[in-house]
């Protein structure tokens, strides 16, 4: 089965997110905004277009960005990566909006699926 799902998120993760986030919105106009969901809060950035955006500050050794995947089905597509040959950095975990997971294949290059709630509409 292959996956036709979009890209629907780019998070950045560094050492130093004020930095980081100073550099893109002088660069491309990405402007930072800090948004608050579920007791914690998370660096928001508009990249244009239907791709959100976002920045992470963290222990990771280079600044690398990480691509989200909308899904129809987190588990699914993750034993399927798995199956594939991947490595599961996140398991299925759920938070204020969605569930993601985390995936390495072979070469370190990570992708993350990204599964959104639905609504309840009454």
């Amino acid at each position: 089965m292959i996956m036709t799902n979009r890209l629907v998120h780019l998070e950045l993760h560094t050492t130093d997110l004020a930095r980081a986030c100073a550099f893109y919105e002088r660069v491309c106009g990405w402007r930072p905004e800090q948004v608050h969901a579920g007791g914690g809060s998370y660096t928001a950035m508009e990249i244009g277009g239907h791709v959100g955006g976002g920045v992470v500050e963290c222990g990771t050794e280079k600044s690398v960005w990480l691509p989200y995947v909308a899904v129809d089905d987190l588990v699914e597509a993750t034993r399927r990566a798995e199956a594939l040959g991947a490595s599961v950095l996140l398991p299925p975990r759920e938070g204020p909006a969605g569930w993601r997971s985390v995936v390495t294949e072979e070469s370190g290059a990570e992708l993350a699926f990204w599964q959104a709630k639905r609504v309840k509409r009454k």
